[in-house]
């Protein structure tokens, strides 16, 4: 693993690439740009390369910022709006706290319901 040889000569996608060499001047560039190819089993090549592009968009590259982008584009979508269905009923009386009325039952000895 010295030096990154192993994947030196590999052709990667463009972004894959400019990780790679922005990394390899850094002491721990090698186990970090590993640990970005670690991720393409579970996320796929072109996933990975988009975070990679990502991260080089924001001017900074690392591990932490290329898994972290990849878990976040793996979130699920936030959910708009529920409309509740037609056919259940509105309430025409809204909910109000009544802690008086359990105080009541706890001191007859009955049980709230």
């Amino acid at each position: 693993m010295r030096n990154g040889a192993p994947f030196k000569t590999w052709d990667l996608p463009q972004p894959l690439m400019q990780a790679r060499e922005r990394l390899g001047s850094s002491s721990e560039g090698d186990r970090q740009f590993v640990a970005i190819l670690a991720a393409v089993p579970t996320h796929g090549l072109e996933a990975v390369a988009q975070a990679c592009a990502e991260a080089l968009i924001a001017r900074t590259i690392s591990r932490d910022l290329v898994l972290n982008i990849l878990s976040r584009s793996n979130e699920p979508e936030a959910v708009p709006n529920y409309q509740t269905p037609v056919h259940l009923p509105t309430l025409t009386l809204v909910p109000t706290a009544d802690c008086s009325r359990y105080n009541s039952l706890l001191n007859r000895g009955g049980h709230a319901s």
